[in-house]
Formats: C-alpha cells, sequence, structure tokens
C-alpha cells in the first residue's frame, strides 16, 4: 500500500470515525465509505469504529487502524456524529495535525457542520479542494500533588473543576499568569477555549468568544459571591487552580477524561502548543452558525 501526503486541498487517503454503538452513524458512514472509495479515495476506518460497525463484514473491505496511524497517513478525518466525538478524536489526533471534517447527525453540533443528507454532494468539494480551513486552539491542563505531576491532558472545549457527586461546595484559589487573582468558595470554575464558549460555559452565562480570539474564558459555576463573575484573558497567561477544599472534587477535560482531586493539588493550564484545523465546507460562515443553532431571529 502506497500511502499519500498531501495538502487537505488534494486529500488521497481519508479516515472515518463514527460514535461508537449507532446504528445510524454505522449506515452513514458504510454509504460514505463506499461514494468515496468508487472515486479512488484509499479509506481507513478508525479500530474502534469498525469494531462497531452493524455493517461491516469483510475485513478486507477497508483499512482497519487506530489514531497513531490515521495520525501519520490520513491527509483528512471525516468524523461522523455529534460534538462529542469530535472532541474525542481531536484530542487523539491534534498532535499529528491532521484536518477534521464534522459530519452532524441531527444533534446541535457547533462543530460538526455538514448535514447527514447533504453528506455525499459536499464530498465533491472536500476532494477538490473547496473547503475552507480554520484553526482551534487547545488548552493542556496538568494536575499536580506533592509537587509531582501525576496527569495531563488536552481539551478542545474546557477543563472544568467542579464538586463532584458530594455536591458540596469546593474552596480554590485561582492564580492567572503569576499574580493571585482571588480565592473562592462554589460549585466549580469553566476555563474554556473560544471554541468551548458556546458549550458549558454558555449554559452558565459565560460569553461566546469568536474562534479568532487568542482568549480563555473563566466562568465560576454559582459562586457563593455574587461579585464572581466570567473573566477573559490572554490565552498566553498561565491559569493555576489550587484546591483548598476538595470536598470530592473532580477535574474534567471536555467531558470525557475524568479525575479525581484532593486538598492540595494543583491545576495548572495553558494554552497548547497543537491546534486543530477544521475544514468547512463553502458557504460556512460562524456567525450564520450561531444563527442557526441558537435560533437567533
Amino acid at each position: 500500500m502506497t500511502f499519500f501526503s498531501r495538502s487537505p486541498q488534494e486529500p488521497y487517503t481519508i479516515a472515518l470515525i463514527g460514535k461508537y454503538q449507532d446504528n445510524t452513524v454505522n449506515q452513514a458512514l458504510v454509504t460514505l465509505a463506499e461514494y468515496l472509495q468508487e472515486r479512488g479515495v484509499t479509506i481507513f476506518i478508525e479500530r474502534e469504529t469498525a469494531d462497531n460497525l452493524a455493517c461491516e463484514t469483510d475485513p478486507n473491505r477497508w483499512l482497519v487502524c487506530g489514531f497513531a496511524d490515521i495520525g501519520a497517513h490520513a491527509d483528512v478525518a471525516i468524523v461522523i456524529g455529534g460534538d462529542g466525538t469530535m472532541l474525542n478524536a481531536a484530542r487523539r489526533l491534534s498532535r499529528y495535525q491532521v484536518p477534521l471534517v464534522g459530519v452532524n447527525q441531527g444533534h446541535l453540533g457547533f462543530m460538526t457542520d455538514i448535514a447527514r443528507d447533504e453528506m455525499l454532494e459536499t464530498m465533491t468539494d472536500l476532494l477538490e479542494g473547496r473547503f475552507q480551513p480554520e484553526y482551534r486552539m487547545m488548552l493542556e491542563g496538568v494536575l499536580l500533588r506533592d509537587n509531582r505531576e501525576i496527569a495531563d491532558n488536552l481539551a478542545l472545549n474546557d477543563v472544568v473543576i467542579d464538586k463532584g457527586a458530594l455536591g458540596r461546595m469546593i474552596e480554590y484559589e485561582l492564580t492567572i499568569g503569576g499574580e493571585l487573582v482571588s480565592r473562592q468558595r462554589a460549585d466549580g470554575l469553566i476555563i474554556s477555549t473560544p471554541t468551548g464558549s458556546t458549550a458549558y460555559a454558555l449554559s452558565a452565562n459565560g460569553p461566546i468568544l469568536h474562534p479568532a480570539l487568542n482568549t480563555v474564558a473563566l466562568v465560576p459555576l454559582c459562586p457563593h459571591a455574587l461579585t464572581n463573575r466570567p473573566v477573559l484573558v490572554d490565552a498566553g497567561m498561565e491559569i493555576c487552580v489550587s484546591i483548598q477544599s476538595s470536598n470530592g472534587a473532580r477535574v474534567y477535560f471536555d467531558g470525557h477524561v475524568i479525575l479525581d482531586l484532593e486538598q492540595g493539588d494543583l491545576i495548572r493550564i495553558r494554552r497548547s502548543d497543537n491546534a486543530i484545523c477544521f475544514l468547512h465546507p463553502p458557504g460556512y460562515h460562524y456567525f450564520s452558525m450561531l444563527r442557526e443553532k441558537l435560533h437567533w431571529s
């Protein structure tokens, strides 16, 4: 097998990634794979996606591989599902700089902007290089305990520190750029990228940030002091959250990766060196997407 290394405008090898255990996604994925293969495209199916393909019976029909092989050889990855599936793929592929295309399966879908019923007709634009790239920043979070690094993860949407299952408020100390901001009691804190500003942060009355901004939003969750309001900071500033009283607190990365926190833990967050490239079809505009998704008049 010969692998191509092309720009996003000339994809010859395309990886398909789908939401696991979803028959609707399975059907769409098989339809798309067959369509692209007929046009001479080499198809990769992500391994866990392939394991759940109800229609997949011939193991030699397409190449099945993990994220590392997709990162090494695919020109583009098409994600079929919702924003959660896209977030997982983004974290797994960010180090490889593989552009991502999102096909939405009928949910809100701020990142998966191609409707399923328009999926095949947009593929011609993709193959002929008419999709437009857009780069999104990511966050890198490190959890330190007793001055030792015990975990690190990436987030495209947000890093969330919250009270956990016990439901009691937590107490934390917040510093930004080495400067003490405050010591707060709250249900938690959302540290959001512009991409994540339309996710959990939006429901907590955080601002909507345009993706081109080099900005991070810090949105408190039900703060004990009503004067604790959302704050925007430059993404180049290091954000540190020191847990003063945990009460079962946890930290979440894009809502997927969950770590339990203890008193004295420090979560250090900064902009990641990796960025995600989304490829959008012709006619895509950010504010048009917001009007549609948020039902603005």
